[in-house]
């Protein structure tokens, strides 16, 4: 009986003993998936230098008034085109201001029979901006306004004889800009010029002549 009692106990041992390395054979339930939040993608800083070039095309109005005759206009459009480059300082998540000036060529010309039948020739080849910009960005896409100084030259000729100066104006305007890599902005803008009016004295008639431009543009800039 005592070896009956003894086997029993010996028994019951072994599968005690046992008993863990069988249960980490079962197959164990899964974890639950532990959930994380997204990562946010960060937020484009419109902050920093930036150079580029434009393209557009040009409408120039010149109002023109001959003394001893009447009033006349010699008006043109034509491709204008140059080089950008400013700086922006981003505030908070939307609010950005910056300063840009820029400078492009262009080759508008016209002529007009004036009301005492003499031939009046108007011309500008260049003219320039030096501008503040105010935008609401939108994280990679920005709208803003511009506004500030316009420069340009300008050439009458008439009755043999011309005479050209450096006109300085205003310039307003606004557009929007938005990312095409992580340094490359793309933008499309409209601006209107005005520089007043002009005098001129041309083979003994005078002549007076205000100047004002349209200018729709789409330009490219790096971002340093």
């Amino acid at each position: 009986m005592k070896r009956i009692v003894f086997a029993g106990v010996s028994i019951a041992a072994v599968f005690a003993a046992s008993a863990p390395v069988l249960a980490a054979d079962l197959p164990q339930p899964a974890e639950p998936p532990v959930y994380q939040e997204p990562i946010p993608a960060a937020r484009f800083d419109w902050t920093g230098f930036y150079f580029g070039g434009q393209l557009g095309w040009q409408w120039s109005s010149f109002d023109n008034t001959e003394a001893g005759g009447g009033s006349f206009d010699t008006d043109a459009n034509g491709v204008m085109g140059g080089v950008l480059g400013g700086y922006n300082y981003q505030f908070n998540d939307n609010f950005v201001l910056g300063v840009e000036a820029d400078f492009s060529l262009s080759d508008i010309e016209d002529s007009s029979t004036t009301p005492l039948l003499n031939t009046y020739r108007t011309k500008s080849d260049w003219n320039s901006n030096i501008r503040a910009r105010a935008g609401w960005a939108f994280d990679r896409f920005m709208v803003y306004g511009a506004g500030g100084l316009a420069i340009a030259d300008f050439e009458a000729s008439a009755n043999g004889a011309s005479d050209d100066t450096t006109k300085v104006g205003w310039t307003v305007g606004g557009g929007v800009e938005g990312l095409v890599t992580q340094n490359v902005t793309a933008r499309l803008e409209y601006l209107y010029q005005d520089f007043g009016d002009e005098s001129f004295t041309l083979g003994g008639t005078s002549y007076n002549t205000d100047l004002s431009n349209n200018i729709v543009r789409f330009g490219m800039s790096y971002k340093f």
